[in-house]
């Protein structure tokens, strides 16, 4: 009976554990990419992975989307900002400006340049030209400077996802990126995202 007990308080836990992760990682924009671009996206010409973690040589980098597709492989950085947004694709930093207040972040294109290079080693196989990045900004943040490329609007991007008509890949192929991404990917757990928070500490300082 005691061996139930602890077998049924196992399971909770890991549910609950789980839960949490899932609500950690998952931010609301976040959310709103997934379902949008799996909304869009049906059928086997695409395939959508999210929350990606991969080792690097200096450490992991976080990857909140990859669509493998066969028209090519979106490396996507999420954004859910509202406000002023002000930035420039050659500076390091952005500004947001929400009720008069200024929050710094670091530019995403070059955040997300991390992560395309991660997915070019991932899939060495692959023409660097059929890997491509795609910052999206899911909120209601309106940019008061000119939108650097690679940026978009979520309805933007999913425009952008109806319009492709050339296809650079095979299903066969598309199939083996996904499974190549599936078997190096850190497992989906509440230590990896404490690692990799540790790793970013190193690098840039507080993250609170």
């Amino acid at each position: 009976m005691l061996t139930w007990i602890f077998i049924g308080l196992a399971a909770l836990l890991g549910y609950s554990a789980g839960r949490y992760r899932a609500h950690q990682l998952q931010n609301l924009g976040e959310v709103r990419v997934r379902q949008a671009i799996q909304q869009a996206c049906g059928g086997d010409h695409w395939h959508l992975l999210n929350n990606v973690t991969l080792p690097t040589a200096d450490g992991t980098t976080q990857i909140d989307h990859v669509l493998v597709s066969r028209y090519g492989v979106f490396v996507i950085e999420t954004k859910d900002y509202q406000g002023w947004i002000f930035g420039d694709a050659r500076r390091g930093e952005w500004t947001q400006v929400r009720y008069r207040s200024k929050f710094r972040f670091q530019n995403p294109l070059y955040q997300n340049h991390k992560h395309i290079k991660a997915i070019e080693s991932a899939l060495d196989f692959l023409p660097s030209e059929h890997i491509r990045g795609a910052v999206i900004f899911a909120g209601t943040a309106e940019f008061k400077t000119a939108r650097p490329a690679g940026v978009f609007t979520l309805p933007e991007f999913i425009s952008m996802l109806y319009r492709l008509d050339t296809e650079v890949m095979t299903q066969n192929r598309m199939q083996f990126c996904v499974g190549r991404l599936e078997c190096l990917r850190l497992a989906l757990t509440r230590q990896t995202d404490v690692e990799h928070r540790a790793h970013l500490q190193r690098r840039f300082g507080d993250l609170s």
